[in-house]
């Protein structure tokens, strides 16, 4: 066997494993729990979900409308607490650890994620006539999902994707992304079964989720219910420190039809 033919076995090889190795780790990358964190005086429900249980933080219980809320890959949605509770005193907030997250138990994945959107929807629509959801991140695609099967009142995307496997190709353009992807979260093909008004936060300089994949998640959705913010100066992870982030929600939640 020549060199050349030697290094390209070597070079293959090489490519191969590296393409395995994203394909068996790729819940490592995509799933990033947090540990519980304690809110003194901070109610939270708890839902069993088979061999999981799920704990979602509880704002103004009593209080009608209510918003739920997803949160990111990596966010602890407990932090929240404080804004939301500041920004929305009107309105009931539900914030839902995924499991493995934040005090829940079990292991994350596309179809339990969204399952448990879906249980913890029917719980919370025990108490609450109208329910708005927001996800940001990973959470818009649990979002866009949970509002196909449900009666959402209104869809709020924060920073949102037309799918993980278009994400997952524009971060490693090195191996064949989008056919190794296993949970998709393909938000672009679901909005169009989205019949609530829906509102997109782009952050400008959103250095995770690219530019070209919110606007093809925008340009996915009905002219008629489709309502978009650019956050000026904001990244990813910093979005929520614009003075025009929670205005934006609140003007939203509270526009007339």
């Amino acid at each position: 066997m020549n060199a050349a033919l030697r290094l390209g076995l070597v070079a293959v090889s090489t490519y191969g494993l590296g393409c395995a190795l994203l394909y068996f780790l790729q819940d490592r990358l995509l799933y990033l729990p947090t540990p519980e964190m304690a809110h003194p005086g901070v109610p939270a429900l708890r839902l069993e979900r088979g061999a999981a249980a799920l704990k979602v933080w509880e704002l103004h219980g009593a209080a009608q409308p209510a918003l739920l809320y997803f949160g990111g890959n990596a966010e602890d949605v407990g932090a929240n607490i404080p804004d939301f509770d500041a920004a929305f005193p009107d309105r009931a907030v539900y914030l839902l650890n995924y499991r493995g997250y934040g005090g829940s138990t079990g292991r994350p994945s596309e179809a339990a994620l969204i399952a448990d959107a879906a249980a913890v929807f029917d719980l919370v629509s025990e108490r609450h006539a109208l329910i708005a959801v927001m996800g940001r991140s990973l959470g818009s695609g649990v979002a866009v999902a949970l509002a196909t099967v449900r009666p959402v009142e209104r869809l709020i995307l924060i920073t949102p994707f037309d799918s993980i496997a278009a994400v997952a190709a524009d971060h490693f353009r090195w191996v064949p992304a989008r056919a190794l992807v296993r949970d998709r979260y393909d938000s672009a093909a679901r909005i169009g079964r989205v019949s609530a008004p829906t509102l997109v936060m782009v952050a400008e300089h959103d250095e995770v989720v690219f530019r070209a994949r919110s606007d093809s998640l925008i340009a996915a959705i009905a002219p008629a219910l489709r309502h978009t913010v650019l956050v000026p100066g904001a990244t990813h992870n910093d979005v929520q420190l614009s003075p025009l982030y929670y205005p934006a929600v609140r003007a939203f939640l509270y526009r007339a039809p």
